[in-house]
């Protein structure tokens, strides 16, 4: 029997197949979660968030609309949470007049040097919001521009700006450590 796609699952789950929503937290909660924690660099946080992804999927689930693309749908919740939180952080910061201990920041294993490592994670905190996104979701997830663009809401040529921006940006501040094209 071959697997259902997003899209079917998702169509079962708005019609009160709980299995199926079981199914899609199964298949996407991994990479979603990997996605949060580079965006809010705390594993802890980021798992809060793709409870709180997942339970707006359930939320919203009678305002999906039929034949949309699910991936693009849930990664958009995600980052939006995401975003939410880091703005969220920064006011709270902002008023505990930096008495607030730093967040341990997540280790990824993509690179075998630890110091690499660590300045790869500070350059992509270093950047703005919308460009850190969309070349995590190039570079990372492997999403295509187009993709890139829906899920984020705007057009093809911004996600190729955005992305494109934050690999010049990543290139200033790494210098000739990491090559990163766009």
């Amino acid at each position: 029997m071959q697997r259902p796609t997003d899209e079917e699952l998702m169509s079962r789950f708005c019609d009160g197949d709980e299995s199926a929503f079981e199914a899609l937290f199964e298949r996407h909660a991994e990479r979603v979660h990997a996605f949060i924690v580079r965006l809010v660099r705390d594993p802890d946080l980021a798992s809060d968030l793709l409870q709180l992804t997942f339970l707006s999927v359930i939320r919203s689930r009678s305002r999906f609309q039929p034949g949309a693309q699910v991936k693009p749908w849930l990664y958009t919740i995600a980052g939006n949470a995401a975003r939410d939180a880091l703005r969220h952080d920064r006011r709270l910061a902002a008023t505990s007049e930096g008495l607030r201990p730093p967040r341990e920041r997540a280790v990824e294993a993509a690179l075998p040097d630890h110091g690499l490592r660590r300045v790869l994670l500070d350059a992509l905190a270093a950047l703005p919001t919308s460009h850190r996104e969309a070349v995590l979701l190039h570079k990372i997830e492997g999403w295509s521009f187009s993709e890139i663009a829906a899920a984020a809401g705007i057009t093809e040529t911004a996600a190729r700006l955005r992305a494109h921006r934050g690999y010049e940006r990543l290139r200033s501040l790494l210098g000739n450590r990491l090559d990163f094209e766009s």
